[in-house]
């Protein structure tokens, strides 16, 4: 009898889209996959220490529960490397889950980071488990940098959105990877008349920018030039895409999980359980292919 391969899971970059993740875990443990590995870049390494630490279902009812207005009041605004201190958000984090030796976990885990003055790769393996979540979550201007070990760590998606590659360093035979890039720009950003994943509420950027800062509502009128804001996360989806579909393309993983969620906005936290719901609908989408390479 051949024995079974060790399987590993790659949670990937993806701000607000990253509550998708939920939504495929679980649709994995429906189908009895269980991963024995997980890695997790940016909002992946928060889905993926809380499920490697047992405490996914404290988080996704905590996420689940979150309006546009308890977005907003997590907000420690400061003007030093970033918008977002995340103080208050990480504080509450350890409040859903136990704040860990890594090591300790039960399931091995691993996040990714970039430290900022070389641009360097780095994989957090030691250490509490929040500190490595938080650094891998720093996203440039809008959360400050992590500090860790005299080394400046922001966004690990910059450098590797989707940890494939870490996943097999840590033993992994065969892995599971989400992609969460792959709905954002192009076909998908077009303004179709049936959304793919239609929004519930507003975003809430969208309920307190000023007017002149919206996009011109008349497709026949000449469209308004983005906002800073726009122009800059826009930026940062085509580098993370781009970057993304390049790791995979000399790092392929067995099974590729695409959620698509093209109008989620990068803060759109709040729309969680529309998020889980299409990480379900991704994994569905894939189903054929894992029973054929999971069996």
């Amino acid at each position: 009898m051949p024995r079974k391969l060790r399987l590993g899971l790659a949670l990937g970059s993806g701000s607000a889209r990253g509550w998708a993740h939920i939504g495929v875990i679980r649709a994995l443990e429906e189908r009895g996959v269980k991963p024995e590995i997980v890695c997790g870049s940016s909002i992946g390494a928060l889905v993926g220490a809380a499920y490697a630490s047992g405490k996914l279902d404290q988080l996704e009812a905590w996420v689940t529960g979150l309006t546009w207005t308890t977005v907003v009041r997590l907000m420690d605004l400061t003007w030093r490397g970033g918008l977002i201190r995340g103080t208050r958000l990480f504080t509450l984090f350890r409040t859903i889950f136990e704040d860990r030796e890594i090591p300790e976990l039960p399931i091995p885990y691993g996040a990714v980071a970039t430290e900022l003055n070389s641009g360097r790769e780095l994989w957090l393996r030691h250490g509490k488990v929040l500190e490595a979540v938080r650094a891998s979550c720093a996203m440039p201007g809008l959360f400050t940098p992590v500090v860790r070990n005299g080394a400046v760590l922001v966004d690990g998606g910059l450098v590797n959105p989707v940890p494939v590659s870490m996943c097999r360093a840590l033993g992994a035979e065969l892995v599971i990877a989400v992609d969460l890039s792959w709905g954002k720009l192009g076909p998908y950003r077009r303004g179709n008349e049936q959304e793919i994943a239609p929004r519930e509420v507003p975003g809430w950027l969208d309920r307190i920018r000023p007017e002149w800062m919206k996009k011109t509502p008349d497709a026949h009128e000449e469209p308004n030039v983005p906002s800073i804001f726009d122009v800059f996360m826009t930026s940062l989806d085509i580098v993370e895409m781009r970057v993304a579909r390049s790791r995979l393309a000399g790092e392929p993983a067995d099974v590729l999980v695409t959620p698509i969620l093209p109008d989620f906005a990068t803060m759109d936290f709040h729309r969680a359980k529309e998020a889980i719901e299409e990480g379900r609908a991704a994994v569905d989408r894939m189903g054929p292919l894992l029973k054929q390479i999971l069996g």
